[in-house]
């Protein structure tokens, strides 16, 4: 018997070492195969896309923040890096011609609250992004060239919940850090002077984004959608409705509306199968962009997408752009995705992978961000003991086999007195056990 569990181990030691090896080397083959079509497929972006890049991050930074405001207590965090294994993978083109390098982006956040008051709660956050374009594949000191361009934008602020009535307050700070600009870019400066704001009642938010004393975004949503992880229905018609957003956007202090963008997303299966859509309708009415969104488990732990851009906010012409995206717990694997081209200055035709993790937590459930339910955890469920069973009951050691217990009667105990301990017994001992008198 012990022969064939020695080689049933075996089989198994040997099956694992093949499967560690196997997987290695098809990751290496996935990569390789991944990074020869960057190189061959990969289009140049330009200085264009690089010098809007500060305005994308602080418009992003706050509709991540809308999302986890949903809530308005809990918290999250989220880390980022995006990997580019080969400098031709996102070449600059530049009126002096096209430029080898790494575009780069990586981003942290932060938010955790507190309860200060039953069922009122105060929290803080802080988002962190450092992206832009170098002739060297760094970390944390760029080479600073004539082309690179190197910034970072922090979004911070205060959160004040009451979950009782359901409404959050939250307000803070943006600041813009300007490490380099190569002079292929319009000229840039640091900025303290961004501030914003956010209030959300009941499933209608509204936030404002400030550049001194002129705006420059106001987004109002309506999130009808029922979640679970907010007390609403796991299921059923209520899960079926959808979320609008309608973002306005001001891009200099005359005050007018330059730009008007309405977002659909729309559950279609099981708060797992998504449909989204944008429309701009400022300046002129066009499509924007859509994508189909598959998540196994509604948490969105790891999800899947299709999606189909308009370029020509960068391209300057009307075709589409077709991409999709893996999204794992730790990693995601893109390739012409509508999100890595707005957010990535324009970035098309090249695989890309960012090693990443975000969770979001709130009354001990945990999903990612966007989540309607909590993510599948494994529970113990330990059955109390039925006192009406058999085995349930002590059976004492020496009983027999019928269950009745057996007893021992003992009458008394003996002491051998002083003078008597030459007898055998112990001075003050017990000396035996005594049947009787």
């Amino acid at each position: 018997m012990w022969i064939n569990v020695v080689f049933f181990e075996a089989d198994v030691i040997l099956y694992f070492i093949c499967y560690i090896f196997f997987m290695r080397f098809l990751s290496k083959i996935l990569l390789i195969g991944l990074s020869l079509s960057g190189i061959v497929l990969a289009d140049a972006i330009k200085p264009s896309g690089l010098s809007m890049g500060g305005a994308v991050a602080r418009d992003l930074q706050l509709s991540e923040i809308r999302d986890i405001m949903r809530g308005g207590r809990g918290g999250y965090w989220d880390l980022g890096l995006l990997y580019l294994p080969f400098r031709t993978q996102t070449p600059l083109l530049s009126e002096y011609g096209e430029h080898e390098g790494f575009a780069f982006r990586h981003h942290l956040a932060a938010f955790g609250s507190g309860e200060v008051a039953p069922d009122k709660h105060l929290g803080m956050l802080l988002w962190y992004e450092r992206s832009g374009w170098d002739g060297e594949d760094f970390f944390l000191f760029p080479q600073y060239n004539d082309f690179s361009i190197q910034r970072s934008v922090v979004t911070w602020g205060f959160t004040f919940t009451d979950s009782r009535v359901g409404w959050t307050l939250a307000a803070g700070m943006q600041h813009q850090n300007v490490e380099h600009v190569g002079r292929v870019y319009p000229h840039e400066d640091d900025s303290l002077a961004y501030s914003w704001a956010h209030l959300r009642f009941g499933r209608a938010s509204a936030q404002a984004n400030f550049y001194r004393t002129d705006w420059r975004l106001f987004r109002f949503s309506l999130d009808l959608e029922s979640r679970a992880v907010y007390g609403g229905a796991p299921s059923g018609p209520s899960t079926y409705l959808p979320n609008v957003s309608l973002a306005m956007y001001n891009d200099d202090s005359r005050g007018d509306v330059d730009s008007l963008r309405l977002d659909w997303e729309q559950n279609l299966y099981g708060q797992r199968l998504y449909a989204e859509v944008a429309f701009d309708l400022l300046p002129g009415r066009s499509f924007h962009s859509a994508a189909f969104k598959f998540y196994p488990d509604p948490s969105r732990m790891v999800g899947f997408e299709a999606t189909c851009l308009r370029r020509h906010l960068h391209s300057g012409s009307n075709d589409f752009l077709w991409g999709g995206a893996i999204d794992l717990l730790f990693a995601r694997f893109a390739y012409n995705a509508a999100y890595d081209y707005e957010h990535l200055f324009g970035t098309k035709g090249t695989f890309l992978v960012e090693f990443k993790f975000n969770l979001a937590s709130i009354d001990g459930m945990l999903f990612n961000r966007g989540g309607t339910r909590s993510a599948p955890l494994e529970t113990n469920v330990i059955k109390p003991m039925d006192q009406s069973s058999r085995h349930s009951e002590i059976t004492p050691l020496n009983a027999d086999k019928s269950g009745d217990a057996k007893t021992v009667d003992a009458r008394g105990i003996r002491y051998e007195k002083p003078n008597s301990a030459s007898n055998g017994g112990t001075v003050g001992g017990p000396a035996g056990m005594e049947g009787g008198k």
